[in-house]
């Protein structure tokens, strides 16, 4: 095997970097991390989470440290000129997840929450205020030239996640290019903390869809308010992010001056959806902004960058433990880009939904989501490929793939969300005990993959674990989908269900050879290994 000073090289140190970093760390990975910034950012970027990302997260940090300013988001709706409504971007069909199906949060707060985590792992080098000047592959690693200040440093990994945003660094030196769908925005953002109360209608989220100009506000979890104002083609950047143009843009939409907020930061951004044409190559990948960006419209920027690094982590670790082929890996991309390619196009329906300069065609927006013409945003779409069951028939088939609902549970006494009992790793939950129909062989086999067996039914056993099941929503979800058990992915995802109890063996054989197992490959070379050394 190739030296090298670290499992994985990490780039950028975002919401993606840290999740990836805090995951691929606590799997025990020697982890290096390359920011060029020398400090956090410190300031709100993003202001949404869903409850689906809130599960993974829960997984790299403290949740509760880091949603400690949240606040519920109930609706986000979409109002025209005339202040009638058009749409409810908050009603996407959603599943229980254990957290809000949408939440406003104090972006620092999860960052540090995950810094703090990270920091605890001394298998984990964050190196800040560092900047990666050169990456090449070099026979089954990568090189990664860097530079701190005026000291410069070549430092050699298995694999390197790049999560080093829009402007990628790692995909530039791919040589990898981006789709462009020809949306392009200039939006000035305006974040505030409240000095005084503001009216009860600030703590919700809405979107005006004038002509004249769109804008929009939202909650920063408790105490700060976010204001979003489309930039017209005529304007200047320079001049949007002047304090008397903020002051002035408040006044006149909403009311608010100097004694109802400080603004803590004011910038112009624009919003593009580009995606790389290839979020691989060799032993390099992307995530986050480095493979695609969005509209904010739907708030799953971020939200998707942490999907990525949830994705890849326990791939990665399998691979690099040796006990899986390195093929899973194909996998990140062909489970990920379709599920961040459907996002995307609803995000840039609703962007261009909220900002259209033309008064006829908004007046016809207007007319049909008045008229109930047009359908509500789609729902998340579940895996077409990648590492699930390969069975996607009946009720249960259309979900393979999906994120399945999370509730209450009690295990050993302790009653609290199905995550916090798991962890980041695979579950199987069966109405009966599992081990009742699997053999040594497939009960050896999810032992070594780090799986957690439970039964729902007062018959557990040695390696089988009882549910009481609190809320009643496993025993709901499973009687829904028609099946007797399903076993989810440390992602959260769903690989399969067995439909009965005597489908369990046939359901742990199809992951085992979707991951093409090499456990007793190895263990068969190592013990051969063992008895030569000893008969020398």
């Amino acid at each position: 095997m190739v030296q090298t000073d670290f499992d994985v090289a990490v780039v950028g140190y975002g919401p993606t970097g840290l999740t990836a970093a805090s995951l691929l760390g606590q799997l025990g990975h020697r982890v290096v991390v390359i920011e060029r910034w020398p400090t956090l950012y410190g300031l709100p970027r993003l202001t949404h989470i869903d409850g689906e990302t809130a599960r993974l997260l829960s997984f790299a940090c403290d949740i509760g440290e880091a949603l400690r300013e949240s606040s519920p988001i109930k609706s986000f709706i979409f109002y025209n000129a005339k202040g009638q409504r058009l749409i409810d971007a908050g009603a996407i069909p959603t599943i229980p997840m254990g957290f809000p199906a949408h939440i406003s949060i104090h972006q620092p707060d999860i960052e540090a929450a995950i810094d703090r985590r990270v920091r605890t792992l001394p298998n984990v080098s964050v190196r800040q205020g560092t900047e990666l000047t050169g990456l090449t592959s070099a026979g089954g690693s990568v090189e990664l030239a860097v530079k701190a200040g005026e000291r410069t440093q070549t430092l050699r990994a298995r694999y390197v996640f790049g999560a080093d945003g829009a402007r990628s660094f790692v995909r530039s030196a791919l040589g990898i290019q981006r789709d462009d769908s020809g949306f392009h925005e200039r939006w000035l953002n305006i974040d505030g903390e409240r000095k005084r109360p503001l009216a009860s209608s600030f703590d919700e989220t809405k979107m005006y869809c004038d002509p004249a100009r769109g804008h929009m506000f939202l909650p920063i979890g408790k105490n700060r308010q976010r204001f979003e104002f489309a930039v017209l083609k005529h304007e200047d950047t320079a001049t949007m992010e002047k304090p008397e143009t903020a002051w002035k843009i408040l006044k006149h939409y909403h009311d608010v001056g100097p004694d109802d907020i400080s603004i803590i930061r004011q910038v112009v951004y624009t919003f593009e959806s580009r995606m790389a044409h290839s979020w691989r190559k060799g032993q390099t990948f992307l995530g986050g902004d480095a493979a695609h960006t969005m509209p904010p419209s739907l708030g799953q920027g971020a939200c998707s960058g942490i999907r990525d690094a949830a994705n890849i982590a326990w791939k990665l670790d399998l691979v690099m433990r040796g006990v899986a082929t390195p093929d899973i890996l194909n996998s990140y991309e062909a489970e990920r880009r379709p599920h961040v390619a459907s996002i995307m196009k609803t995000a840039v329906m609703l962007g261009k939904v909220s900002n259209t300069h033309n008064r006829a065609l908004a007046f016809i927006r207007d007319l049909a989501f008045r008229l109930n013409l047009l359908p509500p945003p789609p729902p998340f779409p579940s895996f077409s490929a990648g590492l699930i069951q390969n069975d996607r028939g009946g009720v249960a088939g259309k979900v393979v793939g999906s994120v399945p609902p999370q509730g209450q549970v009690r295990v050993g006494g302790t009653t609290a969300r199905l995550d916090d009992h798991v962890g980041y790793r695979f579950a199987l939950i069966a109405e009966r005990n599992p081990a009742v129909v699997l053999d040594a062989s497939r009960i050896a086999f999810l032992k070594d993959l780090g799986c957690r067996l439970f039964t729902l039914a007062d018959d557990a056993g040695p390696g089988v674990e009882r549910i009481v099941d609190v809320e009643g929503v496993y025993a709901a979800y499973l009687a829904e989908k028609h099946v007797a058990a399903m076993l989810t992915r440390p992602d959260t995802n769903l690989f399969g269900f067995a439909a009965d109890t005597a489908d369990l063996p046939r359901l742990v054989d199809e992951l085992r050879h979707k991951l093409g197992w090499r456990k007793a490959a190895m263990v068969a070379r190592a013990t051969t290994g063992d008895l030569a050394h000893a008969a020398k």
